[in-house]
This record gives C-alpha cells, structure tokens and sequence, in this order.
C-alpha cells in the first residue's frame, strides 16, 4: 500500500489527471487530498467529477479547506460572496455555467462530507496547520482552514505524528519538507505545481497547469554531468566539441 498526500488543487483539472495517471492508484493505495479544490484555476467542476470518479478506483481521503468553506457559505448559507468571488471564486462561478444553482447534487454532497482532519498511526494531515500542544478535536478553525504557516515552523505536534499541511503555497514550486511538518501547497494555479508526496519513500510527483510533469531536479542534474562527460570525451578522442544538436542526440540514448 502506498500514500499519498496532495496539494492545494484550486481548479487545475488538467494537474490533476496527469498526476492521478503519473501515480497509477492501485486499489490498495490511499490518496489523502489536504483540500482547496476549487478557485483560481479553470476547472473546479472537473476537479469534483475526477475526485468523485477516483473513489471507485482506490482509497480517497478528502479534507475541507477555506476555499470550499467560503463555497457552501456562499451556496447554501446566503453568506455575501463578495470576498469569495475576489478569492478565485469567479473562477468557480464560471465552471457551473455561471450560477452556483448549477451545482450537481452530488458535488454539493462531496463539499458537505469534507473532512475536517485525517490521522494515521503516525501522521496527521490537516489543510493549514496545527497548535502543537492541542489534540486534533480542539484544534481552532483559524488555524485548521485559514492561518498561513508561521516563521520559524510551528514545534512538533505532540502526538509525536508528523503532519501534512496544505493552504501555504510554496512559490518556488517545491515541497517544503520541515521534517515533522510538510507543506504539500506548490502554488499550482499561479505557475507552480501540483503536488503529491508519497510518504513511504519521500517521493515527489509534480504536475504543472497544463497537465506536463515535472521533470525531477535529480534528473535535471544527471543530465547536466552526461552534458559535460560528451563534451569531454569529444575534445579528447575528436578534437572538437559537437553541436547542441549533437549533444542532444547523445544524451537521447543514453
């Protein structure tokens, strides 16, 4: 069994299923999503329609975040939506077809029975932080669904369980791994990615807007050594340094 903890979606249907494809979720694996579904990006009605197809494919966790919070207030409370709109919730609007009456019945049962936390023997996965001396029932809104995290990293919690948080976008693009908090939030919908950590072995799958996978910086870096070795060994036994095009080729079929 593997799992799978996952970033801030905000809209970015086309992320999200290449990065569901790049995983190949098997029956047995878990996907544990930190929230934030909806926003920003093109596409939150997709987002729900993949989520909601997923479940049939392997075990799906899905936890609340401010974002759909914002929604249901808007959509069943009456709550002015001026504030949600400027947040990305034009975005959404648009999705529906213009009108949030559009809303399918089970996409408004699939923002109701968002969790508010997920917890395993050693991990707990939250959508934006965590006092780390409250258990998770008496954990505060504020800091559950709307505080960034702070400046140094909040302690560990005291449960001792390492946590995975959303909500905090990472503007670089990568993971902020603080060893017993991770922010899985990787700014997908403002040039970033989408992300997923496996827990397991640490490893990283990232998706951009456009559905392309990042090539990992590992790799990046092999290829900069195989780059330098070619040139290297064209100088000693050739004389000469080949064309980009050349190099190209070379690397290819290494």
């Amino acid at each position: 069994m593997r799992r799978f903890a996952i970033g801030d979606i905000h809209g970015c249907s086309k992320a999200l299923r290449s990065l569901i494809e790049s995983i190949d979720p098997q029956p047995e694996d878990e996907l544990v999503f930190l929230g934030d579904y909806v926003d920003r990006g093109p596409d939150s009605r997709n987002v729900v329609d993949q989520l909601i197809a997923l479940r049939k494919q392997c075990r799906v966790v899905t936890l609340r975040g401010n974002h759909e919070i914002m929604l249901l207030g808007v959509a069943l409370s009456g709550l002015d939506d001026s504030v949600w709109l400027v947040n990305g919730g034009n975005a959404t609007v648009a999705s529906y077809g213009g009108c949030l009456s559009k809303i399918p019945p089970d996409h408004l049962a699939f923002f109701q029975d968002l969790d508010p936390y997920y917890e395993t023997s050693d991990s707990i996965f939250v959508h934006a932080g965590y006092h780390p001396q409250l258990a998770l029932h008496e954990q505060e809104d504020a800091t559950m669904y709307w505080n960034h995290l702070p400046h140094p990293l909040p302690a560990p919690h005291k449960s001792g369980k390492r946590v995975f948080v959303g909500h905090t976008p990472q503007a670089r693009g990568d993971v902020l791994d603080g060893g017993h908090v991770v922010c899985v939030d990787t700014y997908c919908f403002g040039g970033g990615y989408l992300s997923a950590y496996e827990l397991g072995r640490g490893d990283v799958i990232q998706t951009d807007l456009h559905g392309h996978v990042r090539r990992p910086p590992a790799i990046r870096s092999g290829l900069g050594r195989v780059s330098r070795a070619v040139l290297g060994f064209c100088r000693e036994k050739c004389g000469r340094t080949p064309a980009a095009n050349q190099l190209v080729s070379e690397e290819s079929s290494c």
